[in-house]
């Protein structure tokens, strides 16, 4: 929360403190209007894996580099309730409690320790092994034969932190839910059109590379359906191009959850079926791998989710930082360069692919990707990872109406 009513205060604080008999004079033009409550939601690709299972821990608590300037860009920009991809995951949450007690928690570049009261995370496919041959290489056991590429289970995992309680006996995961019960799934083909995966394998295969989850979260605005996921990159793939067909899939189920609140065979892994309440107000974040004009996702996919009718897509999260370096590195872009979230060097270049979505409902009252000059504050700690914090600032018509 910010900037809340802290100035508006302090003359009254001060009389009643009895600090002053009187009141000092001010100009009524020098004391700003009070400003409605608001909360801050973030997403954040940290790049905080590891190759080795439990690899992650064993880093944290030998002291990451990584780990604090990713920490150090938390405390600057102070989300309220943030999404962290890549975070990887293991049962006792072992990485998420030593990220918070000896990095959130301690002073980075003389900025304040952030404290997250709440926070949720749980299994993912990353890593899982399947049993199967996903890859067609005639073997199983290979990271490609994960339900979601990974050397190990957990690794890519996700992480949401909150100031807010979270009702996490209302979260809903879809992590199992199988790709070919989408309504139009785009089923893998081969060159020749025959299907990449045999029917055995299809029937068994899980959407969600990561996990999509619905977190319920009580902020001072009310509920908030944080909607979470990491779809897998478009790419790293043949030509059946099955990574391009998952990536936009798994963005479709998000299109489809908040547009039909009766699907029944919309069901999560508890077995409840339907999407999202037509009244839920909702915030959906995270790293989609998918921009809309440029780049080897599927446009069209992201295109559907940014128009759909309950997201309010007008307000577009920019960086000065992201045009310097668009520029440098010269590609044709469609789109405009100041979006750009992720930075994947000289053979990809820059690309808007990290998502901070509210459902309309919210007013914006502004937000930005974390990516500074090189001459900027904070430069150095962006290059912990290949991705940039994308925050938003939400308050509600209420709020608003209470400060009037």
């Amino acid at each position: 929360m910010h900037k809340r009513f802290v100035l508006a205060c302090l003359l009254p604080l001060l009389a009643a403190c009895g600090q002053s008999a009187e009141a000092p004079t001010v100009a009524t033009s020098d004391v700003p209007a009070p400003q409605p409550m608001s909360v801050r939601f973030a997403t954040y690709n940290s790049s905080l894996y590891d190759e080795a299972d439990g690899g992650l821990i064993a880093r944290l608590e030998q002291g990451d580099e990584s780990a604090r300037k990713i920490a150090a860009v938390i405390q600057l920009q102070r989300p309220d309730v943030l999404l962290i991809n890549e975070f990887d995951y293991d049962p006792e949450q072992r990485a998420a409690e030593l990220f918070q007690r000896k990095y959130l928690e301690v002073r980075h570049s003389g900025l304040l320790p952030i404290r997250y009261d709440y926070r949720y995370s749980a299994s993912v496919n990353t890593g899982e092994p399947s049993g199967l041959d996903l890859d067609n290489d005639g073997q199983t056991g290979s990271p490609n034969d994960a339900w979601g590429f990974g050397k190990h289970p957990g690794q890519y995992g996700l992480l949401v932190l909150s100031r807010f309680p979270i009702d996490a006996a209302a979260v809903r995961s879809f992590q199992k839910f199988l790709w070919k019960d989408l309504p139009d799934a785009r089923r893998p083909m081969n060159p020749d059109g025959s299907p990449y995966h045999s029917d055995a394998v299809w029937q068994q295969l899980r959407l969600s590379s990561k996990s999509h989850w619905d977190v319920p979260i009580e902020t001072a605005l009310g509920k908030v359906h944080f909607l979470v996921s990491h779809p897998t990159p478009p790419v790293f793939d043949g030509p059946e191009r099955r990574n391009l067909a998952r990536n936009a899939d798994e963005i479709a189920l998000w299109t489809h959850y908040l547009a039909e609140p009766d699907a029944a065979w919309l069901c999560d892994d508890q077995g409840r079926c339907g999407g999202l309440s037509s009244d839920a107000r909702f915030v959906l974040a995270g790293d989609l791998n998918a921009d809309r004009l440029d780049g080897d996702g599927d446009h069209v996919a992201i295109a559907a989710l940014l128009d759909a009718p309950r997201v309010d897509s007008s307000f577009v999260p920019r960086s000065e930082g992201a045009i310097d370096v668009a520029q440098a590195y010269g590609f044709t872009r469609q789109g405009d360069v100041a979006t750009h979230t992720g930075d994947f060097g000289s053979h990809t270049g820059t690309l808007r692919i990290d998502y901070v979505l509210p459902s309309r409902g919210f007013t914006i009252l502004g937000g930005g990707v974390f990516w500074p000059r090189k001459e900027g504050a904070g430069y150095d700690w962006t290059r912990a990872s290949d991705h940039h914090m994308v925050w938003l600032d939400l308050t509600t018509q209420d709020a608003i109406d209470v400060v009037r």
